[in-house]
C-alpha cells in the first residue's frame, strides 16, 4: 500500500482527472478512503463497475444518491460493465467534455491532451476498463486481486493519456461488514481466508436479502433424508464449542453439498468445496444480480449501512468511523473464525500492491 500511495501522490500533479473504479455490488466497501483523501483536489469520476452483476434497481438508487449529494466533489458517477463495454462510451463522452472545458482555459498546459489516473481497490475491474478505453489489451486482466504490479502510462485513440496504478486496500477495516463484503466479491485473496466460514457467511446474507435467487439456483433444499451424515459444519476455531448444526444457513449449505455431490469419505460434507462453489457462482452472477449494500434510504434492508456511509461518502475526505462495539479487522495472511462463522481477520496488512 505504501508504494502505491507514494506513486499516486507523486503523479497527481501530472493528471487532470481521477477515475475511481469501485464494485457496483459493494459501492461503499469498495471505495478506499485513502484514495478519496489523496484525490480530493482533482476532478473525479466515480465508476460503479460490474453493474451487470449488481441489482439494477439498487445501482440506479446509488447513482441518484451520489449525483444528488455531489459527494466528495464527485461530479460524475456512472455504472458500466468493463468486460462487455456497456457504458464505456458514456464515460468517454464525459471525459471529452472535461477535456473541452480544460482547453477553454487557453494556457499552454490546457492545450495538452487530457491526462487521467485510474485508481481503485484490487479486483475492481480497472484493467478491463483500461483495455476498453485503449481498444487493446494494454493491461493484464484477472478475476483475482494482484494482477497489476506497476504503473503504466497508456494513450487512447483520441489522444488522451491515462495512468494505471496497482489496486490498494487500506490496512485496517473498522467495520467487519466491509471486510466480509470485500472477501465475498474477491477483493481479498481467498488463500488467506477460511473459505468454509466465508461461504457460510455469504449464504446467511443471501438467505436474508436474496432468498429467491438462492432458491432459483440451488432449489428449496433441506439436508438429510439420503443417509448423508449430518456434520457439525466448519470447525469451531475460537474454543466456544458451540453446536451450530441447526442453523438454517448451515443446513442449506449441507443440502447444496448433497445435491452437487460434494461428499468426502464417510459421507462427510466437503465444506470447502461447497463454499468455494457458492462464492464462485455469486461472483459470476449465477445466483442473480445482487447488491450487498443499499443506499441510506434502504437502511432497514442493510442494517448498519448508514454508519458505513459516513466514512466512504462523507463530504469531508478521509473521515473515518470507529465502530465501538465491533472488533477491528485487518487484512492478513492468517484468519480464524468463530463458531457462528463471523470472520476474524487478524494481524497486519502486508505491504503489497494489488489489482485485478
Amino acid at each position: 500500500m505504501k508504494k502505491t500511495r507514494e506513486l499516486i501522490e507523486s503523479h497527481l500533479r501530472l493528471v487532470d482527472v481521477c477515475v475511481e473504479v469501485c464494485d457496483a455490488r459493494i459501492p461503499v466497501s469498495s471505495r478506499n478512503p485513502v484514495l478519496s483523501e489523496l484525490t480530493a483536489a482533482k476532478e473525479r469520476v466515480l465508476i460503479l463497475n460490474k453493474s451487470d452483476l449488481a441489482d439494477e434497481a439498487a445501482t440506479r438508487g446509488w447513482l441518484e444518491y451520489i449525483r444528488k449529494n455531489e459527494l466528495q466533489k464527485i461530479r460524475t458517477a456512472l455504472a458500466l460493465n468493463s468486460m462487455s463495454g456497456r457504458g464505456v462510451s458514456v464515460l468517454l463522452n464525459r471525459l471529452e467534455r472535461i477535456a473541452d472545458s480544460k482547453a477553454q482555459a487557453g494556457t499552454a498546459k490546457a492545450m495538452k491532451p487530457l491526462r487521467m489516473m485510474i485508481v481503485g481497490i484490487p479486483n475492481s475491474g480497472k484493467s478491463s476498463l483500461i483495455n476498453r478505453l485503449t481498444g487493446r489489451r494494454s493491461a493484464q486482466v484477472g478475476d483475482r486481486p494482484g494482477v497489476t504490479r506497476g504503473k503504466q502510462w497508456l494513450t487512447l485513440e483520441n489522444g488522451m493519456q491515462l495512468l494505471d496504478t496497482p489496486g490498494i486496500l487500506w490496512p485496517k477495516f473498522e467495520d467487519p461488514k466491509m471486510g466480509l463484503n470485500l472477501a465475498f466479491c474477491g477483493s481479498i485473496r481467498d488463500e488467506i481466508m477460511d473459505i468454509a466460514e466465508l461461504g457460510l457467511e455469504l449464504v446467511r446474507v443471501l438467505q436474508r436479502d436474496y432468498a429467491d435467487g438462492l432458491a432459483a439456483r440451488y432449489g428449496p433444499l433441506t439436508a438429510g433424508g439420503d443417509g448423508l451424515m449430518s456434520s457439525p459444519g466448519p470447525p469451531d476455531t475460537d474454543g466456544a464449542g458451540e453446536d451450530n448444526t441447526e442453523e438454517p444457513a448451515l443446513i442449506y449449505m449441507e443440502a447444496i453439498a448433497r445435491k452437487r455431490g460434494f461428499v468426502l469419505a464417510g459421507k462427510r460434507v466437503d465444506w470447502d468445496r461447497t463454499a468455494r462453489t457458492v462464492l464462485d457462482e455469486f461472483r459470476a452472477g449465477k445466483i442473480g444480480r445482487i447488491t450487498l449494500e443499499k443506499t441510506p434510504g434502504d437502511a432497514d434492508e442493510n442494517p448498519g449501512i448508514g454508519n458505513t456511509l459516513d466514512s466512504r461518502f462523507a463530504s469531508r475526505p478521509g473521515m473515518t468511523v470507529v465502530q465501538e462495539l465491533a472488533p477491528s479487522y485487518h487484512v492478513c495472511q492468517e484468519c480464524s473464525a468463530s463458531a457462528r462463522g463471523t470472520l476474524r481477520l487478524t494481524g497486519e496488512a502486508s505491504d503489497t500492491d494489488e489489482e485485478g
